[in-house]
């Protein structure tokens, strides 16, 4: 049985060598091939495909319409597979994708495009229920939790969190308290207790403290 396939990406070069590369095999059939977020989900609605080929930027926004489509068809077709091809090494779009089901989805760097059996083993293995994440993207992924493991953050509570967020966009005790719906007193405890836990030095004046704290936020979030 020959596998229907839309074929999604804004760049006409990498379409029709998409196009070229699958015409040349016996048991794929492309049923169409669109430039756009609305075109492809018209498209599948047209020709309930086996599998969605994807770019993940694209029009009309050029930023993460990939995964949208993959969002949207896990609602609207749950049994079409979806291939993501992205020239970033991109974790949280990984994790979007494989999330909550990671069955039928493949995330491949472009760079694989030109391979054709990297393709046609993400394409059977999405059709068969699988999942395929490309290698660079699993690195990418661990260096992200090592980093995160790493991270002084990673000694705060959920609580301590939260309100640390909360004075980096610049909040005072009291509308902190106000957001959380806690105690002033509260949140100076656990602000006290987020400077002893990023080892910030105890004599610092604690407008300082506060600040170096917002700083390793910050740091953490960009790391």
């Amino acid at each position: 049985m020959r596998t229907r396939v839309v074929a999604a990406e804004d760049s006409y070069l990498i379409r029709e060598g998409l196009r070229s590369l699958l015409a040349t095999q016996d048991d794929v059939d492309l049923v169409a091939s669109v430039s756009s977020l609305p075109d492809l989900l018209l498209a599948v609605n047209e020709h309930v495909p086996d599998v969605v080929v994807t770019d993940v930027r694209m029009p009309p926004g050029d930023r993460d319409e990939g995964i949208q489509a993959a969002e949207v068809l896990a609602l609207t077709h749950p049994d079409v597979g979806v291939v993501v091809l992205s020239q970033y090494v991109e974790p949280e779009w990984a994790l979007r994708l494989f999330d909550p089901v990671a069955s039928g989805r493949a995330y491949l760097l472009k760079e694989r495009v030109g391979d054709l059996t990297q393709l046609r083993h993400a394409i059977e293995a999405v059709v068969a229920g699988g999942s395929v994440l490309d290698p660079l993207v699993v690195e990418a992924l661990v260096h992200a939790r090592t980093r995160q493991a790493a991270s002084p953050l990673s000694r705060l509570t959920p609580r301590e969190t939260q309100v640390l967020e909360l004075v980096a966009t610049g909040q005072s005790n009291a509308a902190v308290a106000d957001s959380l719906v806690v105690t002033e007193r509260a949140v100076e405890k656990h602000i006290t207790s987020v400077l002893a836990k990023l080892d910030l030095d105890p004599d610092d004046a604690d407008v300082h403290r506060r600040v170096r704290a917002v700083l390793v936020y910050l740091s953490a979030l960009s790391g």
